[in-house]
């Protein structure tokens, strides 16, 4: 089953990220035909040839670098550093004109857009999963600034930074892009008026960006038992629910590790849940050689995340992505406020193993995504930077100004330049996304999805 699993994971994501691909070039060779430019080839993906064949006097490929693509328009300054060297020319070919220039670059980001307004309407008639993840406190701790200003374990966060949240995740995404290390809240009480407090943001170790320092309410799991372990010695056992330790309800993950660290050769009891069923456990935590804490030898987690199906008309879901483009590329133009820079942005390794992971969970957690990919693939692609869509568009307003073309040595050189730096981009972030090796663990776990009764 689990080589099954890799099979289908590495053909669908293969299959999802190409057709991204090539339904951007296909835009640009579409439209070239109308226009009467030559074409010589058509590619997905960049490098060395893993396949290749001609038909109509174009080399259609596939390649080993699954970083974007081309089509090769010898009457438009291409990039020999990701097309490769051009052939010998056969013949003195005619010069385009701006606007055929600018509608063939342009065709590429709108087939782009096109695709993911398709995929949208899909999902507006499926439905998307959304993880059901309120943002209620869990545990404070009572010496941190936030107890001192009266939050409460129980409390429910409503806005960060002025903008209204209803998941855990878009508090932790608002907080993240949020311009500021101090942060405007408004926390609402059960039964009691809401409050606005002024709280600092911590630096997360694990994802080196800033978040407030309050937990979710989120019952710690057991994710593994290490053998001959106290957790083991209790009977502990894998997807063992924690509810409640020496008689100390528990509300996450952390406050869980701290009170075990406090208790080390004292035996405590252990409510946790177990298939539906409550039960009471005695644990002695353990004093390691050299160690300041106790521990029981566990892996701690989070629980199965619980979705719900929404049917969010395709508008929304154009919306939303645009939203979370802008303030990305906001809280990247304002990178010593935020702390979120270039290492955090992910590159064809973290893209292609983001969308295994939306795959093993869900089909339309993938398509979601889709989406989000095609939207963003359009609106880089019309950067005027040159060797993007958006760099030929700028020339081709520039040749039509003037009246005539930039000189064309001038162009390659520019062009071939801006290539090796989109290159040594395209490396750095991949590298990053490699050092996420988290991510890359659950790339091939079948997740599942948990959806809620109504």
């Amino acid at each position: 089953m689990w080589l099954l699993n890799v099979i289908y994971v590495v053909v669908a994501v293969l299959l999802f990220f190409g057709a991204a691909v090539f339904v951007h070039e296909y835009g640009h060779y579409w439209m070239a035909l109308r226009r009467g430019l030559r074409i010589e080839g058509f590619s997905i993906g960049f490098g060395p040839k893993i396949v290749s064949w001609m038909r109509d006097g174009v080399e259609w490929s596939w390649r080993w670098i699954p970083a974007g693509g081309f089509v090769k328009l010898p009457q438009m300054v291409t990039s020999d550093a990701l097309e490769g060297k051009p052939g010998e020319p056969v013949e003195q070919l005619p010069d385009v004109s701006p606007l055929s220039k600018i509608l063939v670059a342009f065709s590429g980001p709108m087939m782009n857009v096109l695709f993911g307004v398709a995929v949208a309407f899909l999902l507006w008639g499926t439905g998307i999963p959304i993880e059901i993840n309120p943002p209620i406190i869990g545990y404070v701790d009572p010496a941190s600034p936030e107890a001192k200003l009266g939050i409460q374990p129980g409390d429910k966060i409503l806005s960060v930074d002025g903008k209204p949240v209803s998941t855990w995740h878009e508090v932790q995404e608002t907080t993240i892009l949020a311009h500021s290390t101090n942060l405007t809240v408004v926390i609402a009480r059960p039964g009691k008026l809401t409050n606005t407090y002024e709280l600092s943001t911590v630096k997360s170790e694990a994802l080196g960006l800033k978040i407030l320092n309050l937990d979710p309410r989120d019952h710690p799991v057991i994710k593994r038992v290490f053998p001959s372990s106290a957790a083991a010695a209790a009977g502990l056992k894998t997807g063992d629910e924690v509810l409640m330790f020496a008689q100390v309800p528990l509300y996450g993950r952390e406050q869980f590790i701290s009170l075990v660290g406090k208790c080390a050769d004292e035996t405590k009891d252990i409510i946790i849940k177990r298939s539906g069923e409550r039960l009471t456990l005695k644990v002695t935590p353990r004093l390691d050689p050299g160690a300041k804490a106790g521990r029981i030898g566990v892996e701690i987690g989070s629980g199965q995340p619980v979705y719900r199906i929404e049917y969010l008309t395709p508008w929304v879901q154009i919306r939303d992505v645009l939203a979370r483009t802008i303030n990305t590329f906001s809280a990247l133009a304002h990178s010593k406020q935020t702390g979120v820079g270039l290492k955090d942005l992910s590159g064809p390794p973290g893209i292609l193993t983001l969308l295994a992971y939306y795959l093993n969970t869900d089909w339309r957690l993938a398509l979601s995504f889709l989406v989000l990919l095609n939207i963003n693939l359009a609106i880089i692609n019309l950067l005027p930077i040159p060797v993007l869509d958006g760099g030929h568009i700028l020339m081709a307003l520039v040749e039509r100004l003037f009246g005539r073309p930039l000189p064309r040595r001038l162009v390659e050189y520019t062009t071939t330049a801006f290539a090796v730096l989109l290159i040594g981009f395209m490396l750095y972030v991949s590298f990053n996304d490699v050092r996420r090796a988290p991510l890359f663990r659950s790339m091939f776990n079948n997740q599942g999805l948990t959806i809620e009764k109504q």
